[in-house]
């Protein structure tokens, strides 16, 4: 039985020292090729592989695209303006409601109250002031009495048409025609000023609302016809008209813009949705373009490298201008016809040997 076990050891030894020779075979063999590619490498005198693009002049694709959300033409969050108890909701979410209509009812009592005293005193003050006029005529009183008389009239009107305001505030009521979004409240809820009770919408006209960069918004203005696209409808094409642009930019230094939807059948489109304003400004006179992979690190460092002779790289600074998908124009810093190194910058120095490769 031992003699088994030993014998049994011996073959796993063998198996383990054949499988190292082989993996050593491989290494070497590895070794071999790495070393004659480097071999060809050097022989190529450091040169490195580059490809160029031609610098030429042609017009500039003015297309701009910009995604957005469409918004309400109107939209209301209506707050209680007094303390109470709801008595009546009078609408749900949904309901369409016009201008003027009563959407609920806060209990008034205390507001009722109120205007009774405020009455009161408005009575007492009118009534004084005809005792006070009634008793000058004889020379019983004096005309600043008087004045002072029609004063607390004055004062006791003003209470009164305050009284009143306050229980007309109690009737929640419509300002805009809409659609009830959301119902904040529900009868026998205690409000305060300032509890937020509905919030309406109105839908009768729809906006896309957008931002675009500083050298975008120059080339609009407001009425300018515009081309929209919504994300759940892409076979369709809608047509809108800028109704506004910001005249300051936000924080991202991007201005807000936006579009009124001049026709929506179906009113299939709804608030909140996406969808993208196309300006198609058409083709301006010929300019220079180079495609964005011919700029160092990023189209902002405005440096490209030049091929010169197709056998060293020149670092070239330009002033890259406008935009358009993968084309950038080039104000000044190259003419038409030069050769510019569109792939393998990250190996280039200014002088860097190349072989140019279609």
């Amino acid at each position: 039985m031992k003699k088994k076990k030993v014998f049994n050891v011996l073959i796993t030894v063998v198996m383990l020292t054949g499988l190292v020779v082989i993996v050593g075979q491989v290494l070497s063999k590895n070794k071999k090729e790495n070393a004659a590619k480097t071999a060809i490498v050097a022989q190529a005198d450091g040169r490195v592989t580059v490809r160029t693009t031609t610098v030429q002049k042609d017009s500039l694709a003015q297309n701009i695209m910009a995604n957005g959300n469409f918004i309400p033409a109107q939209q209301m969050n209506f707050a209680a303006e007094n303390s109470g108890r709801v008595t009546s909701v009078l609408v749900d979410e949904g309901s369409r409601v016009s201008v003027g209509q009563v959407l609920a009812i806060i209990k008034a009592d205390q507001l009722n109250v109120d205007v009774e005293s405020a009455n009161a005193a408005y009575v007492n003050a009118k009534s004084d002031l005809g005792r006070y006029e009634s008793a000058q005529q004889t020379g019983g009183v004096t005309a600043q009495q008087v004045d002072q008389a029609k004063l607390a009239l004055v004062n006791a009107e003003a209470r009164l048409q305050q009284a009143k305001l306050k229980v007309g505030d109690t009737y929640v009521r419509s300002s805009i025609n809409g659609i009830v979004n959301k119902r904040l409240i529900e009868p026998g809820a205690v409000v305060s000023p300032g509890t937020q009770l509905f919030e309406l919408v109105n839908i009768s006209s729809l906006k896309l609302a957008v931002t675009v960069n500083e050298q975008q918004v120059a080339q609009v203005k407001e009425g300018d016809a515009v081309r929209i696209r919504v994300s759940v409808f892409p076979d369709q094409v809608f047509t809108g008209k800028i109704s506004f642009i910001a005249p300051k930019s936000d924080a991202s230094l991007s201005f807000p813009m936006e579009i009124a939807l001049t026709a929506n059948p179906g009113n299939k489109v709804r608030a909140g949705m996406y969808g993208t304003a196309e300006f198609d400004f058409g083709a301006g006179a010929p300019v220079l373009l180079l495609p964005r992979s011919a700029f160092v690190g990023s189209v902002s460092n405005n440096q490209v490298f030049v091929s010169a002779g197709d056998s060293v790289a020149r670092l070239r600074t330009v002033t890259a201008g406008r935009i358009a998908g993968e084309q950038v124009e080039i104000l000044n810093g190259l003419t038409a016809g030069e050769k510019v190194i569109t792939s393998g910058q990250v190996n280039l120095n200014d002088g860097t040997a190349i072989t140019v490769v279609q």
